[in-house]
């Protein structure tokens, strides 16, 4: 009789690598737009209180909108919502 295998394991989600230091003027792409704005930059890296925490928070710009928006910068990873450059 055959040993049994173990069903296989689903693939994890695809995530973007990303450091926060490196984020301040980066480009983004949102996967699914939405009105109409697709292509983003990170125009301000939120600075934690106090000073010796841990980045949180990004706020990008809509470039055909000029709308802002801020956000966990860990929400940039996941490739489902979002891809890095404009593309």
């Amino acid at each position: 009789m055959p040993a049994a295998h173990p069903p296989p394991t689903p693939p994890a989600p695809a995530r973007n690598p990303l450091s926060p230091k490196k984020l301040l003027l980066s480009k983004w792409t949102a996967v699914t737009p939405q009105h109409k704005e697709r292509h983003f930059i990170v125009t301000r890296v939120v600075l934690p209180e106090p000073p010796a925490t841990r980045i949180e928070l990004v706020e990008l710009e809509a470039v055909h909108s000029k709308r802002s928006l801020v956000l966990p910068w860990r929400a940039l990873t996941d490739a489902a919502v979002w891809r890095r450059g404009w593309l």
